[in-house]
């Protein structure tokens, strides 16, 4: 057992940093120090790739698209608009003030029927950054990445400020680093520091590449539970061990 900020900073080589995670279902940011998660460094955000794929949804609607054609996107057709076509803009206010759709973008859906994405493209990924979109009150995950990295003493909070790391699949939109890392170094101005995030291009299974890497390392036999284990107690020997 362990935690996937851990994994995914592992997955980087790292065992202490910030692990910005945005997946499926969740978006967090965590605070790592030599592999111990710090609670107080830790944040949650309720916004993630399967609110993104229904407020895109909602956009299409919102558009002059034929009400025929709306019913052939379906949460996989959604999924592959989102995957394919989306992206951060690093002027969202700038965007939306244009007046035709910036780089429109055609999707044939599996019947035959065209898409044409214009200002979807960049609004739907955007309440990433600003969650109020989505009637959310809570800050946007570069804001929360603040907040964690303020809740440190400023000897980690330094390191952890070149330490930062991006995962999971909703940060693998096409401006997404670019994007966090204009507003964190925009929150730490005149911190005497210029914030680098680190964007693998395989970070979407982050968590999954560090998990086969920690659990290759002796140093962490204390987080494993064994077959044998598992075996003699049964799963719920999970909530006794660890």
């Amino acid at each position: 057992v362990a935690s996937s900020g851990f994994l995914s900073l592992c997955a980087h080589g790292r065992v202490s940093g910030l692990a910005v995670e945005a997946g499926a279902a969740v978006s967090h940011v965590s605070a790592v120090c030599e592999g111990r998660t710090l609670r107080r460094g830790t944040r949650c955000l309720g916004v993630a790739g399967d609110h993104l794929s229904r407020h895109l949804q909602r956009l299409l609607r919102e558009g002059p698209a034929e009400p025929a054609l709306l019913q052939a996107l379906t949460k996989k057709v959604l999924t592959q608009l989102k995957e394919q076509y989306c992206y951060v803009s690093l002027d969202y206010e700038g965007d939306l003030r244009e007046e035709g759709p910036p780089h429109p973008a055609r999707y044939q859906t599996p019947d035959g029927r065209w898409i044409t994405l214009g200002k979807e493209r960049f609004c739907c990924p955007e309440p990433l950054f600003r969650p109020e979109l989505l009637q959310h009150s809570c800050p946007g995950l570069h804001q929360l990445a603040g907040q964690s990295l303020r809740t440190l003493p400023e000897r980690l909070r330094r390191n952890m400020l070149g330490n930062i790391v991006l995962s999971g699949g909703s940060s693998m939109f096409p401006g997404f680093p670019e994007r966090m890392c204009l507003e964190l170094n925009s929150l730490f101005q005149g911190a005497g520091v210029h914030i680098e995030v680190l964007a693998n291009p395989k970070r979407s299974t982050a968590t999954w590449a560090g998990g086969s890497m920690a659990a290759s390392l002796t140093s962490f036999r204390h987080s494993w539970m064994t077959q044998d284990e598992y075996q003699e107690h049964g799963p719920q020997y999970v909530h006794t061990k660890f």
